[in-house]
This record gives structure tokens, C-alpha cells and sequence, in this order.
């Protein structure tokens, strides 16, 4: 069988799979990781067209997840988007914060303005699970914080489930 092209990524052989490919594109104005991650060393090439479709909607699916991660911020049961502001609001330090917030901000806005921070950092596609096929990690900076805001969704974008992780 012919080689798969998927976008970034070049050619694949969906019969003779790796286990990990990885690139770094940019993406609104940053660099970003996409990996994709199989568990087979085949796939049906239906399959690659599903995962073609998920990476030319990357920035749609992004707009989605920015949604969501405003939704449980301001949800009093949502608490992984406010732990991960809280945390990094107590633990950053001065200089650090200096960097990420503007001059002259007020400590009441810090929370707001620190969510305003939060971008896409890494996707990570998993083709050959049906129900977390894809993950989506946040950061208010890499060179800060190993933290993330993780979003786990099925290969339509739809949340699945948000969480922090280190």
C-alpha cells in the first residue's frame, strides 16, 4: 500500500508504523509540538484521513478548547483551570510574574490576566484510541512552569476531560 501524507509530517506508511512521530510547526505566532502516537505497527488508512482532518482543524479545535477552559474557570465546580492559576499565582515569583503580567496590574486581575496567558503548547493524537484521541496541553509558559492544563477530546474535538498535570 501507498504512503499516507499527512500535513507536517510528510509520508507514512500505514503498514509499517512507528510508535512516535513527532514535529514543531508554529501556530499563532509560537512553536508547537504535534505528536502522533500509535500502538500498532499498522493502521487502517481510513484512519490517517480521520487523523488528517484532526490537524487541519487545529486551530478551530483550539478556539473549542479556549472555551472550555474559560467555561470552568468561571464554573464554581469547575477546578482545574482556577487550581492551576491559584498554584502558579502563589508559587511564581516576582520577576516571573513581572513578565507574564502587565505594569501596573492590579492583584485582584492577576487571576484573569494570568487565564488570558494560557496557550496551546502541545497536541498529542492517538489514532488508535477511540474515546482520547487526542490531548491538548496549555501552559502560561514552558520556560516557567512544567505545569499544564490538559485537555483530553474524542477525534471531533469534543472535551472529553480537563485536568492539570506536571
Amino acid at each position: 500500500m501507498a504512503n499516507f501524507t499527512l500535513p507536517h509530517f510528510g509520508p507514512i506508511d500505514p503498514n509499517d508504523l512507528e510508535e512516535y512521530y513527532e514535529v514543531e510547526i508554529s501556530f499563532n505566532s509560537r512553536q508547537i509540538e504535534i505528536d502522533l502516537n500509535f500502538e500498532n505497527k499498522t493502521i487502517d488508512p481510513k484512519r490517517l484521513e480521520t487523523v488528517q482532518h484532526f490537524i487541519d482543524n487545529i486551530r478551530i479545535f483550539d478556539i473549542n478548547n479556549k472555551n472550555y477552559i474559560v467555561n470552568d474557570y468561571n464554573n464554581k465546580n469547575g477546578d482545574a483551570v482556577k487550581f492551576y492559576l491559584q498554584h502558579h499565582l502563589e508559587e511564581l515569583g516576582i520577576t516571573e510574574l513581572a513578565a507574564l503580567l502587565p505594569a501596573g496590574s492590579k492583584k485582584p486581575d492577576h487571576e484573569k490576566l494570568l487565564l488570558q496567558k494560557l496557550h496551546l503548547v502541545r497536541v498529542g493524537i492517538y489514532p488508535d484510541n477511540a474515546n482520547e484521541f487526542a490531548i491538548f496541553d496549555y501552559s502560561i509558559g514552558r520556560q516557567i512552569t512544567d505545569d499544564l492544563v490538559v485537555i483530553f477530546t474524542d477525534e471531533n474535538g469534543n472535551l472529553d476531560y480537563m485536568t492539570v498535570e506536571s
